[in-house]
């Protein structure tokens, strides 16, 4: 359990950067700041998917978001509080690996593109591929689309997909959805959860996933 304590900011050489450049989706490579590659221990007990980095805060100390630090899930509010939950879920600070669906911050903020999401998906599968977690955690929708994407599943609903455990033969780990941080607020009460009962949720649809 994280015992209240924030997490620290991921260091800098746990980044995992798969390429130098990547110009596969030339509007996202026109626009970002920076790469936003997966960051984190590689033999993590659980890989976290997110949507794509945050445009970024250049007034903050650290957690300025991935478009400026070239990290997954390093913005002030998303970054800290997925964290902090998965910590609190009883993973640790350190049970991690964070990535995105999408690398590069998607100009104005709009959703990424189909394209865009298929472009990225090889990153992906390679990264859960190096790390061998015993699940994957989408967070969200354009994550867990992405993910069932690569056993040919459409998306219908993501709140129904919340903590429903399936298992990917294209990843070949247990996949368990689990709420973006930016809306969890809004959504948890409508889900029944407090946030502890939310935490501890999560730990018991990924022991399920795994047989643990």
């Amino acid at each position: 359990m994280s015992d209240g304590e924030p997490p620290a900011f991921p260091d800098p050489e746990g980044r995992h950067a798969l390429a130098d450049d990547c110009r596969r989706c030339p509007e996202l490579a026109g626009a970002r700041e920076r790469i936003s590659w997966g960051v984190g221990p590689l033999d993590a007990s659980v890989v976290v998917v997110g949507e794509a980095p945050a445009a970024g805060d250049p007034d903050a100390d650290q957690w300025r978001g991935g478009n400026l630090t070239g990290m997954a899930y390093t913005a002030r509010a998303s970054g800290r509080k997925i964290r902090t939950l998965l910590a609190d879920a009883g993973f640790g600070h350190d049970g991690c690996y964070f990535t995105n669906a999408v690398n590069c911050h998607p100009p104005g903020n709009r959703d990424p593109t189909a394209a865009e999401l298929d472009n990225c998906r090889p990153y992906l599968v390679g990264e859960v591929e190096t790390v061998a977690p015993d699940a994957v955690l989408p967070t969200g929708t354009h994550a867990t689309e992405t993910v069932l994407a690569l056993d040919g599943e459409a998306l219908y609903g993501v709140l129904d997909c919340v903590l429903d455990p399936r298992e990917s033969d294209a990843l070949g780990v247990p996949v368990v959805p689990v709420l973006h941080p930016s809306y969890q607020e809004v959504w948890l009460s409508r889900l029944g959860y407090r946030y502890e009962e939310y935490a501890a949720a999560i730990v018991v649809a990924v022991d399920r996933a795994t047989g643990g």
